[in-house]
């Protein structure tokens, strides 16, 4: 087990930053001693999940199976895709689905549009949860204490962001987001971009994901995000909840054995 937690410590010293690294630097990066991280690497390389070459060590794209494991496992790509690409034809504007992973938002779906311009992030993104549209309605859904548990926590993302909110400001924030049951950022995780967020509900009444569309500043100002884009944002989500509680009730196939 302490070598399967090594093992991923290794995967996740990788970054935008630190695409590339030695044995040296992932050791440096992981606190383990330098040996061990060489390998470790030799042992991820030999799976597939890292090839050496004469840069250093980097990530192969068989790192994506680990993180669409759990996606397929859940099944919310089928659900939510065919309603996400109906939504992009509608706008004219991508579209994503988050989920709140520790103190950040990750990006674990997403249709994009074939315009030049335009703002999209990749599947495994990661935005710290207090800057972000999609961290406000995330937020908002959790108790006192499950808030509290999630701000103490330090931020996984590497990205670089305009504005973070104290817990202070949160507390206004979050209310007023649970009443009106959205989120709106302006050039708030980047200058140009205006995020609204609403959220996916599951069958247990939970806010299990938020579904997002950015808008370039010059293309949708913040009354048109609120008056043309909530609509159908609402509509979509809610027409995903209702397929992903179905899908959350079919019966799960098990292995039983015949006794004699």
């Amino acid at each position: 087990m302490e070598a399967l937690a090594r093992g991923l410590d290794v995967i996740k010293a990788f970054s935008m930053t630190s695409p590339e690294m030695t044995s040296a630097q992932v050791a440096a990066k992981t606190g383990l001693a330098r040996p061990t991280a060489h390998r470790l690497l030799l042992t991820l390389e030999s799976l597939g999940y890292v090839r050496n070459d004469s840069s250093g060590f980097s990530l192969t794209p068989r790192v994506v199976d680990l993180g669409m494991a759990y996606i397929s496992a859940r099944g919310m790509w089928e659900i939510a895709r065919p309603h996400m690409e109906e939504l992009v034809k509608t706008t004219d504007q991508c579209c994503s689905i988050s989920q709140l992973v520790g103190s950040d938002t990750v990006l674990v779906a997403g249709v994009t549009t074939p315009k030049v311009l335009t703002f999209t992030m990749s599947v495994g993104t990661r935005s710290p949860v207090r800057s972000t549209s999609m961290g406000d309605v995330l937020l908002a859904d959790l108790s006192d204490d499950e808030l509290h548990r999630t701000l103490s926590l330090p931020s996984n993302s590497v990205m670089n962001v305009r504005t973070s909110r104290t817990d202070e400001e949160l507390s206004v924030i979050l209310p007023e987001v649970r009443r009106q049951g959205y989120a709106i950022s302006d050039e708030r995780l980047s200058f140009g971009i205006r995020v609204i967020s609403v959220p996916i509900i599951d069958r247990n009444g939970r806010t299990a994901a938020t579904l997002n569309t950015p808008a370039l500043v010059a293309e949708a100002s913040v009354d048109q995000l609120r008056d043309d884009y909530l609509p159908l944002l609402l509509v979509t989500a809610d027409k995903i909840s209702v397929d992903w509680a179905k899908f959350s009730e079919l019966p799960t196939s098990t292995v039983t054995s015949n006794e004699n």
